[in-house]
């Protein structure tokens, strides 16, 4: 990668992958589309770790992201040309495994290609199928600074993707706390791909486009740490503060974001709009970073299988009960879950819209009981059961599914290494100054909002964003709103009991609340809403990527006053309009 002069200049850093499975063209498309600098990737979540384990299972060789080698066939002689530099956390398990398959594909294609890769996330733990700790940035940068064309890594976390470009660009050093912060909310803000220029963006219909193909973004990143989030021009979407806004609030807890090189204060971020598909992000704290870091552990569960039943018409509630009974008694009722989603409409004139769904569910460590046992059961109730009986499903074998935990191990206990393109091995010493400060922040109380005199039943969603998403078993779901006024009543408003009103799922469990004034925003945690994670939760929205959109249906009585502001009546007209 170009040093620059150090100290001065831009830093240029697309994303083009937000998680394993990402638009296959967005490499291509960022090297084409404009002037980069670094290209960074990010495949990994909790669940492709434990995919990418059963892979690595079966052939030692595995355990890496093949679809990026699929990618890079088609655009290493483009990045090369270019001079941009390629970052990326495909390595998975196996970063020294994918590195050699990029020199492999380079000679095939007649290239010449300087890899480094870092390790050291692999954590012994003969009970586990992956155990992997969430390294830092600074060996993405010494394999930049020696010279690398590409960097492959395994279970970094997905900000350093970009941290570590701004390190070897910047020259920064363990103590530049405020700009490792402010690259860190940067890497966050560019590392789910197109969530910040107007995918999955609660006012999707006020989007140039209407949210038909979001471009990827880039950062723009300056010596201080602060940034500009944009796109290439000519790209769909939008970047504007409440894409931006919609992103920080991702999968983020409370104020105090933890990272292994530095504890970033959410609650300081400023976002600006910086001119059309501009918004600079400036005013980031760091402070020192915890001294542990987080591990993310994958167990295999046992083997689970589904089947789905539909009940039309009249008695839904009997038909279930007696599918209930019938499946019980065929196979035992350990393990055995039912959901009966009430879909159907009475008086309706077609089978589909007349008909609930019940979804049965089958966890066990015995496969033989989970698969053909299971699911024939249930299709032998086809001719003996309830009127109507029909199945959305065929009979099949059980598949294996995973367990998530999230561990810690202490910052000097991990083997954090930077391997550079000669081969060279350069141990990354973790952070020379660490703390226990805001390891566990403490959840903010709602203040009391103003008083209103006269209400309007209407959507929540009509005043308010939302953005919500997964982390192990637990659930982030992050509340914002479009004008301050409405940031003065939503604020006293929306306290954990009324979250526990308007969402009855979450009445049950502990749910964390914390307040991000600059960003008009409020987020909740619900603690074990998923369950054992994403791979074991039989929940029909397994990863919550959907609890802010039902937020934001619900009916409630909202101040009449805040309709009458400019900007809630502008979108409420651009929604109108964009409306079939």
């Amino acid at each position: 990668m170009s040093q620059g002069s150090g100290t001065s200049g831009v830093l240029r850093v697309g994303n083009a992958s937000g998680f394993y499975g990402d638009r296959f063209s967005a490499w291509q498309e960022m090297l084409d589309g404009g002037e980069l600098d670094v290209l960074t990737g990010d495949y990994l979540a909790e669940l492709t770790m434990l995919i990418l384990g059963r892979d690595r299972l079966r052939h030692p060789d595995l355990g890496y992201a093949k679809t990026f080698l699929r990618q890079l066939e088609g655009s290493l002689g483009t990045a090369l040309d270019r001079r941009v530099t390629l970052v990326t956390n495909a390595g998975g398990l196996n970063p020294a495994g994918l590195a050699t398959a990029i020199r492999a594909l380079a000679a095939r294609l007649g290239l010449e290609v300087a890899v480094g890769y870092v390790e050291g996330d692999a954590l012994a733990r003969p009970d586990a199928l992956t155990a992997n700790a969430y390294l830092g940035a600074f060996g993405i940068a010494a394999c930049l600074d020696a010279g690398a064309d590409v960097v492959v890594t395994g279970r970094v976390t997905d900000a350093s993707l970009v941290v570590g470009p701004a390190i070897a660009r910047f020259g920064w050093g363990r103590d530049d706390l405020d700009a490792l912060a402010g690259a860190t909310v940067a890497g966050h803000l560019i590392e789910c791909g197109a969530q910040v220029t107007g995918g999955n963006f609660s006012f999707f219909t006020e989007l140039p486009d209407g949210g038909r193909r979001p471009g990827f973004p880039i950062a723009e990143l300056h010596p201080d740490g602060s940034s500009v989030i944009t796109k290439h021009g000519g790209t769909g979407g939008a970047v504007t503060v409440e894409t931006v806004t919609a992103q920080l609030l991702y999968e983020v807890a409370g104020p105090a974001y933890l990272g292994p090189d530095v504890l970033t204060r959410l609650d300081t971020v400023r976002l600006h709009q910086d001119g059309p598909d501009r918004v600079r992000v400036s005013g980031v704290r760091g402070e020192a970073p915890p001294d542990t870091l987080k591990v993310g552990v994958n167990n295999l569960g046992g083997f689970r299988n589904s089947m789905t039943f539909v009940l039309c018409g009249l008695d839904i509630p009997a038909k279930a009960a007696l599918v209930r009974a019938q499946l019980t008694e065929a196979v035992g009722p350990a393990g055995l879950e039912f959901t009966l989603a009430r879909t159907d409409h009475p008086d309706a004139a077609d089978t589909e819209t007349a008909s609930a769904l019940l979804h049965v569910h089958l966890r066990d460590g015995d496969r033989a009981r989970a698969g053909r046992a299971f699911s024939a059961a249930a299709v032998e109730l086809a001719l003996a059961s309830y009127p109507g009986c029909t199945l959305t499903t065929l009979p099949g074998d059980a598949t294996p599914y995973g367990v998530f935990t999230a561990e810690t191990v202490p910052q000097d206990g991990v083997a954090h290494v930077a391997v550079l393109p000669d081969g060279t091995r350069v141990p990354i010493p973790p952070p020379p100054v660490t703390s226990s400060e805001g390891r566990h922040p403490q959840p903010e109380a709602s203040p009391g909002g103003p008083s209103f005199h006269s209400t309007r039943r209407a959507p929540l969603g009509e005043l308010v964003g939302a953005r919500s998403g997964d982390k192990g078993g637990d659930a982030n779901l992050g509340v914002w709103a479009r004008t301050d006024a409405t940031w003065d009543w939503l604020r006293g408003w929306l306290t954990v009991e009324r979250l526990a009103e308007l969402l009855p799922e979450t009445a049950a469990l502990p749910v964390q609340r914390y307040e991000l004034p600059n960003l008009r925003a409020v987020n909740f945690v619900v603690v074990g809403l998923l369950g054992a994670g994403v791979a074991a939760s039989t929940r029909f929205d397994p990863q919550a990527k959907a609890l802010g959109e039902l937020l934001r249906s619900r009916l409630v009585d909202l101040p009449a006053d805040l309709f009458d502001r400019p900007a809630a009546t502008m979108a409420a007209a651009a929604a109108t309009e964009g409306a079939p």
